[in-house]
């Protein structure tokens, strides 16, 4: 036991002067720094990166009054709205709509049925004092037929032509008569069908200050169900207190429904390719620094659009969240790596250790100095790239050139190893990309309510 003691000392003083004189000493002959990284071996995954915000799968839509535009309402300013994050019973106070327009079209429907029934009551003075005019002329006219039939019988006595006179006298009055009555039917009939008109005309504007009378009440927003209020975001900003619906997108609020929620993202159109739906994701919350959060990709958009604050055109990604927590509420910030590719078990080296010049290689340290070792590449992901042929575990590189490197001796693969590793790393790209796509075609479609239009969108999970 005593001799073994100091015989580990001297072991561990020759090891640890041993890795001295091959690792520490990273200076080469002109006395430049290098900096070195062992090669090491583990998994690999691939994952592209994006910020978004929490959503609620599902959620019920506090609207406006329906059919804003049949009254000629298009766009109404939202007034008042209580607090965004405000928890409420159903039936309670949510908001309430500006009433100046609506109010101006009551006041014209309620002038312009004065001004109906104004003209129905002259109408009708009107044709009383016609119809008068006329019974009079009639009972005048009777008068004068059965004077004029007297005349007739009393003519008899006299020569033919006053008596043929007479007979024309008394068929003049009777002809006038009979002419007077049918006036007298037509008016009546004219007049009933005028007066018919203006009352439709009442009846249509009474109709119309109706259904304005009942807005006036449905102005005030009331809650559908118990929930949180969220206010609604689209590419203007928040729908809050100023904002205006319109007669095709009523929507002033929402509440969601909190036990699903999902994040929305935009990848790049680079990157989106490399995305599919089944992908694995992880989610952080900035309020919750630390906190993780196990995700799905859902769907991916099949066209790019332009999005302000973004350079190039972008794709919406859709990441359910496989698990709840309840401190998450709708609009949070969240980061989302998505996994697009992974490999068990690797050799890997950072990223800037690989240098390119037609041939990718490194600048690995040996116990002489350094050589330019050509080395063939795999996938790789923003720190690290792995190495599939060229490098073992554990050897140095250098993340920076060495002095004179132009002057160092290069390694080259031998080439027939250096196609197969190629055709071994194409055909695995290959095996994992059908496996992701099986993935992809195995999930289903539910049709889900959209956050912006308040229509539908299709959506995977």
């Amino acid at each position: 036991m005593k001799l073994t003691r100091p015989l580990l000392i001297l072991l561990a003083i020759v090891v640890l002067a041993g890795g001295y004189f091959y690792f520490a000493d990273s200076s080469d002959d002109s006395g430049q720094s290098n900096l070195l990284v062992s090669v090491k071996e583990g998994p690999l995954l691939v994952t592209i990166h994006a910020s978004g915000e929490l959503q609620a799968k599902r959620s019920e839509k506090i609207k406006g009054p329906d059919g804003l535009r049949s009254v000629g309402l298009y766009r109404v300013t939202i007034e008042d709205l209580i607090p965004e994050g405000t928890v409420v019973k159903e039936g309670d106070y949510v908001a309430s709509l500006d009433k100046t327009e609506l109010d101006e079209k009551i006041k014209e429907s309620q002038t312009e049925i004065d001004k109906i029934e104004t003209q129905l009551d002259q109408i009708r003075i009107d044709t009383a004092i016609e119809m008068r005019g006329l019974r009079d002329q009639l009972i005048n006219l009777k008068f004068s037929l059965e004077d004029k039939k007297l005349s007739m019988e009393l003519s008899k006595y006299e020569p033919q032509a006053i008596q043929k006179q007479a007979q024309l006298d008394m068929e003049k009055s009777e002809r006038e008569y009979a002419q007077l009555e049918n006036k007298l039917i037509l008016t009546r009939e004219k007049s009933i069908a005028k007066v018919g008109e203006i009352d439709a005309s009442y009846r249509q504007q009474e109709h119309k200050l109706n259904r304005l009378l009942g807005f006036q009440k449905k102005m005030t927003i009331m809650a559908p169900k118990d929930g949180m209020v969220i206010y609604i975001r689209n590419w203007n900003g928040k729908r809050g207190p100023g904002s205006q619906i319109s007669g095709w997108d009523a929507t002033v609020a929402e509440l969601p429904d909190l036990s699903e929620m999902m994040t929305m993202a935009y990848i790049n159109e680079v990157d989106i390719s490399k995305v599919m739906p089944g992908q694995n994701a992880r989610i952080t919350v900035d309020a919750f620094p630390g906190k993780e959060f196990q995700g799905l990709v859902v769907t991916k958009a099949n066209i790019g659009e332009q999005i302000r604050n973004y350079d190039t055109k972008v794709f919406e990604v859709i990441v359910i969240l496989q698990e709840q927590d309840s401190l998450l509420r709708p609009a949070m910030t969240t980061g989302i790596s998505i996994t697009v590719d992974s490999i068990g078990t690797c050799l890997q080296i950072p990223l800037e250790a690989i240098q390119s010049d037609s041939l990718s290689f490194v600048f690995k340290k040996t116990r002489t100095g350094f050589i330019k070792q050509e080395v063939v590449t795999g996938p790789s992901t923003d720190i690290d790239i792995s190495i599939a042929l060229g490098l073992s575990k554990n050897d140095m590189v250098s993340l920076n050139a060495p002095s004179h490197a132009d002057d160092l001796e290069f390694v080259y693969l031998d080439q027939d190893e250096k196609r197969q590793m190629i055709q071994e790393l194409e055909n695995a790209l290959t095996r994992r990309i059908k496996a992701q796509q099986v993935i992809a075609r195995s999930v289903k479609q539910e049709n889900l309510q959209s956050k912006d239009t308040g229509g539908s969108t299709f959506i995977i999970f």
